[in-house]
């Protein structure tokens, strides 16, 4: 893995006997992706290198497939769609939930990894903080969450009203807002908070974690690689190399040094029913 991208990606070839896109990443020798400064599971590290569960795997994926290089361009969590179909980068490599109203803009690949969700909070969690549902029986807590991420639906969902809500636009914001105690608590998944602690530290701690209850179903997100709905050659390449890692052990690898486990792998959900919804 290497470098930030420039901030426009090569242009598209294709149509009637162009080059498809795999074939002019092989010769460009890069895959610029998109990713939202969400540790571990997509950002820039102090080098100025992308890392992170969703970038390591992209990097390896690629890599398979001839492309020995990807290149990152940092956006907000909101910018990434409008980011790919623009584009701007190739891949979204952040760790994307997939859910049917981003299937309607973008393509998925299998999934990756999973994670519960959890709050950060302070220290001793003196609110007791332990669901979207405190925020909405506590007028006087303020939550902060991802502009248009999967945590500010559950906000949603569960009644905690807008007044209540700090949209951010990366996770680095929610920390500094925490510490300065102008919210709460931020919430993301549980694996986000328990390595963003332990790199950053300070009087925190991680809730328990947990899968949000929506209609009576567990709400059991699952993030892939995101690619724009026309590349479809590239994304069955993509899951063929997906399904090889997960069968011979090499997702669990990489997911390892940014503290994903067994129980954060792939489960026999396809990207089709989550798709479905």
């Amino acid at each position: 893995m290497a470098g930030l991208a420039a901030c426009s990606r090569v242009e598209d070839g294709g149509g009637e006997g162009g080059p498809s896109i795999l074939e002019r990443l092989r010769e460009q020798g890069f895959v610029a992706v998109g990713l939202a400064n969400e540790i571990p599971f997509g950002f820039i590290d102090d080098s100025g290198e992308p890392a992170g569960q969703s970038p390591a795997v992209a990097a390896a994926v690629f890599e398979e497939l001839g492309v020995p290089e990807i290149q990152a361009s940092p956006v907000a969590w909101d910018g990434l769609i409008p980011g790919l179909r623009s584009n701007r980068f190739d891949v979204i490599a952040a760790g994307m939930f997939i859910t049917p109203e981003r299937c309607e803009q973008v393509a998925f690949s299998e999934p990756t990894a999973t994670s519960p969700e959890a709050f950060l909070v302070e220290e001793g969690n003196p609110n007791d903080i332990t669901h979207f549902t405190t925020f909405a029986e506590n007028p006087d807590l303020r939550l902060a969450v991802l502009n248009g991420s999967v945590e500010q639906t559950y906000a949603e969902y569960f009644g905690i009203p807008e007044d209540q809500l700090n949209l951010i636009p990366d996770q680095t914001t929610g920390y500094e807002l925490l510490e300065s105690g102008r919210v709460d608590a931020m919430s993301m998944l549980s694996v986000s908070h328990t390595y963003l602690l332990r790199e950053r530290g300070g009087p925190f701690e991680v809730t328990e974690a947990f899968f949000p209850e929506i209609d009576g179903t567990e709400e059991r997100g699952w993030g892939g690689l995101a690619l724009r709905q026309e590349d479809t050659e590239l994304l069955e390449e993509i899951n063929r190399v997906i399904a090889e890692f997960k069968e011979s052990g090499r997702l669990l690898e990489l997911g390892q040094e940014w503290g994903f486990t067994e129980a954060d792998l792939p489960d026999d959900t396809t990207t089709a029913e989550l798709c479905e919804g």
